[in-house]
């Protein structure tokens, strides 16, 4: 927010951003009682997938912006599967997350490019 980094320029910062946000709306509609259980947990996971994109992308190891950037891509499949339980337990429906089902995909396939696009010797 307040140092203009390289990350805020790239494409994947602004599409976690927006996941970040997609992930807050669709818990909102949780029970109460899932406070402290699956919403916790999406919340943890869906702030991961964004910190660790930005935090990896001031490493200077290409090692360790790799490492940060993996976290970020299992973050996404870890809220994806909370999603999953969430509409067993009829929290939400498939319908109500398509915004969120498609930038969660953007999401993972940026990273992957990300995580692709570094070369380790």
């Amino acid at each position: 927010m307040f140092l203009q980094l390289g990350h805020t320029k790239l494409d994947a910062y602004t599409i976690t951003r927006q996941f970040v946000k997609e992930c807050y709306l669709a818990i909102s509609q949780f029970p109460h009682e899932e406070k402290f259980n699956l919403t916790q947990q999406i919340k943890r996971a869906a702030l991961s997938v964004h910190l660790n994109l930005a935090e990896g992308s001031s490493r200077k190891s290409d090692i360790e912006r790799k490492r940060y950037y993996e976290i970020a891509r299992g973050s996404i499949i870890e809220v994806d599967a909370a999603f999953d339980v969430a509409s067993d337990l009829g929290y939400c429906s498939a319908e109500s997350l398509n915004t969120l089902g498609e930038i969660l995909v953007k999401c993972f396939k940026y990273l992957s490019a990300l995580i692709n696009s570094i070369r380790i010797n």
